[in-house]
């Protein structure tokens, strides 16, 4: 498995450098499929080590957890790729499916729609952030690939679906389910506040940073004594997402007051 994913990891460089170099001698857009975030790590530490500067990640909005990497020429590269495409919604590689359940069909949740997605063979590289509502789901996706995953999903979980095209600027972000977590944390390194984010001893924060499971700021960081600010995120995989809101003041004991916020 490690062999394989070795293999893997080479792959998506070559190919990420093969887009970033087409991108400058044919001066057009190119991109990749959508990255999970140890990818979207790989492709940025690549990105840090040649020195290239004409490109970013963009997942159609803001808080997006999967992503492409987007080469662009550098004269419309300034204010990255969400501004152009913004600007230039016709430029834009993705595309948004509206997914609507039929009514009075039992909710579905997220599993229910990647279940659906995996099953018809659509492969998650296509496909990106699946965000869902009581009546249904946006999902992004390639615009490439929009009419083939359009045709093909009419189903998830006992519930039919309608599907409609719709661009990105109509997207649909839920609102936010973040719950306020006061903490004290001895110091402001990752693995303390990990920690006490997610109810983790030290040893097992700082097992959890080594594994690869934990990112900062979308990126996968192996580093538990890595030093955090206010507003830093990190995520936990399989567990959760934490933002850090504020840092306050210290205990009579020397700990630092934080304010989090935490998404399950």
């Amino acid at each position: 498995m490690k062999d394989q994913g070795g293999k893997e990891d080479r792959i998506l460089l070559s190919r990420t450098e093969e887009l970033a170099e087409a991108c400058v001698s044919q001066y057009r857009m190119t991109h990749t499929e959508f990255l999970d975030l140890r990818q979207r790590s790989l492709v940025q530490q690549q990105m840090k080590n040649r020195g290239v500067r004409n490109w970013g990640f963009y997942g159609g909005f803001e808080d997006a957890e999967r992503v492409i990497a987007v080469f662009l020429p550098e004269y419309i590269m300034e204010d990255g790729p969400a501004a152009h495409f913004a600007a230039e919604p016709e430029d834009d590689p993705l595309t948004v499916l509206r997914l609507t359940k039929s009514k009075g069909a039992p909710a579905l949740s997220h599993r229910d729609y990647l279940g659906a997605l995996m099953g018809l063979g659509i492969r998650r590289e296509v496909t990106g952030d699946i965000l869902v509502r009581e009546d249904g789901a946006d999902l992004l996706v390639l615009r490439s690939m929009a009419e083939y995953v359009a045709s093909h999903l009419s189903q998830a979980g006992r519930s039919t679906l309608s599907v409609e095209e719709i661009p990105v600027s109509g997207l649909i972000v839920p609102a936010s389910d973040a719950k306020e977590k006061h903490v004290s944390v001895a110091s402001l390194r990752l693995d303390s506040i990990l920690g006490a984010a997610f109810g983790l001893s030290r040893a097992k924060a700082q097992e959890a940073v080594r594994s690869g499971i934990v990112f900062v700021n979308g990126l996968e960081t192996l580093k538990p004594e890595r030093p955090l600010e206010e507003g830093d995120k990190i995520v936990l995989r399989h567990k959760g997402r934490v933002r850090i809101q504020s840092v306050g003041g210290k205990t009579g004991k020397g700990r630092t007051h934080l304010t989090l916020l935490t998404y399950r």
